[in-house]
């Protein structure tokens, strides 16, 4: 066994004669491939049942796509190609609707419509927002371009002189302009290295501002657009389409919410320090043994105070509902997130949700690895509470020192009374690597592995997962970014 360092402790610790053990080891120690039985045979979990929903997510948005090429098609003509800039307008056209369409696809899948949320989980939903979004506002850049040049070779003119005419002249493009504007910008703020300079509060507010730009956009489109101008049927169907996506986001962002908070009236009850930089809120509210939630989701949480009232932040729930209590627990990492030891009991708070499919439903088999990383813990501690005491249970719970663990006890506790096996590490990535984390537990590619913490942590260990051969149904992440 290797020497401990400060960071890395090894320990061993057994419970009575009755239980199995559990071990904390920031080394490469491996967990046995099988949890020790106190009586007779583990019965098998239910097999989750198999989805095709993200296929069926996908086939939708296709045809969504199709119908949007079609639309740009329809006022196409041989003699309108090639008229002078009629190329340059036919690719402007379809630049402009489908970076469009891909921009209300966007921002449905932010949406929370149970469905979509349901089917890609909220590690799935980061994944296709980063997928998707150079794609709606490098579109839309080009439909700008595009349809500046083709007027400017219609009006043999120059480019730029063409651009002060466009804008001077045409209706809506002072607007088209400032919708475009704000899309550059919150395009700009995403690229990773400036994302990280800019607090969370920042990029969340700029971000509201696409709901703007899309809607400063419709006017334009559906005014001077080839493919709307003339043809009814066409401004009916995009003007439908614009308005369902509205919908949508009004009644399951704004008027669920807050129905749901009316009823339940959450409010804070007390405020508890775990560590140093993490803190439990203990939230007291009314009918809250009806809240459907599961082991492993979370919710987006709305403090009802000054300053902090207009923004809405992702907490897990860190142990499943003691009616009428509920607790989430939070580490410390900037402005609003130090604001929340100040709560006051009383103070009112609205939500979201529940949401994520981090859920014991995931489960394939009775064999289940669950990986925290840091925070990622407060996932796994819910989620602990649903998973069968039949199941196989191995758990590696990683933070960097034993005094930033918080919650440990507890995981442990609750793997102690499902006869599980619990692995503690403490270091850094340089002293202790994710590849010997993942390798810790021997059979851990016929285990359904639940993966909560960071989004590098939870990218990077499902990719050296994936690497060993693990199936994808086996797989599941929570990403924890505010």
């Amino acid at each position: 066994m290797p020497k401990t360092t400060k960071n890395q402790r090894h320990k061993q610790n057994y419970r009575k004669p009755s239980g199995s053990s559990y071990y904390s080891s920031p080394g490469a120690r491996k967990a046995p491939t099988s949890t020790p039985k106190t009586s007779g045979n583990r019965q098998t979990v239910s097999l989750a049942k198999t989805s095709h929903a993200p296929e069926i997510f996908l086939v939708v948005v296709g045809l969504g796509l199709g119908a949007t090429v079609g639309i740009a098609l329809t006022p196409e003509s041989h003699q309108a190609l090639s008229a002078p800039g009629g190329v340059m307008m036919f690719l402007g056209n379809i630049t402009g609707l489908i970076g469009t369409y891909l921009a209300l696809v966007m921002v449905l899948l932010v949406s929370r419509i149970p469905y979509i949320e349901k089917v890609l989980g909220q590690d799935g939903l980061v994944s296709w927002h980063k997928k998707l979004a150079a794609w709606p506002i490098s579109l839309i850049l080009l439909h700008a371009v595009f349809l500046t040049i083709a007027y400017a070779q219609a009006a043999k003119t120059g480019p730029l002189h063409e651009l002060g005419t466009l804008l001077s002249s045409f209706p809506d493009m002072i607007e088209a302009t400032a919708a475009l504007i704000i899309m550059v910008l919150i395009g700009i703020i995403s690229i990773r290295a400036i994302r990280q300079r800019i607090k969370r509060e920042t990029w969340w507010t700029i971000h509201l501002y696409m709901y703007l730009a899309l809607a400063l956009a419709f006017a334009h489109e559906v005014v001077l657009g080839p493919s709307f101008v003339g043809h009814p049927l066409t401004q009916l169907v995009w003007s439908v389409a614009w308005a369902m996506t509205a919908g949508l986001v009004l009644f399951y962002r704004f008027i669920i919410p807050a129905i749901k908070s009316f009823y339940y009236k959450f409010e804070v009850y007390q405020v508890r320090r775990e560590t140093d930089d993490t803190i439990s809120i203990i939230l007291k509210g009314r009918h809250t043994e009806k809240l459907k939630v599961k082991g492993g989701q979370f919710f987006e949480w709305r403090f009802l105070k000054r300053g902090m009232w207009w923004q809405a932040h992702p907490f897990s729930i860190s142990a499943k509902p003691r009616p009428p209590y509920l607790r989430i627990t939070v580490k410390q990492l900037g402005d609003f997130t130090e604001k929340l030891s100040s709560l006051k009991p009383g103070t009112k708070v609205a939500f979201e949700g529940p949401y994520g499919v981090f859920t014991h439903r995931a489960m394939t088999g009775n064999k289940v690895a669950l990986i925290a990383g840091g925070i990622g813990i407060t996932s796994v501690r819910s989620l602990l509470e649903d998973i069968p005491g039949t199941a196989d249970i191995v758990a590696i719970l990683r933070s960097a020192s034993e005094q930033d663990s918080a919650l440990n006890h507890e995981v442990k506790e609750l793997i102690r009374k499902k006869n599980g096996v619990c692995l503690e590490v403490f270091g850094s990535r340089s002293e202790v690597p994710l590849e010997n984390v993942a390798s810790m537990i021997e059979d851990i590619l016929q285990r359904d592995t639940f993966i909560a913490g960071s989004a590098d942590f939870v990218e990077s260990f499902k990719k050296i997962l994936s690497a060993k051969g693990i199936a994808e149904n086996k797989l599941h992440g929570e990403i924890y970014a505010l």
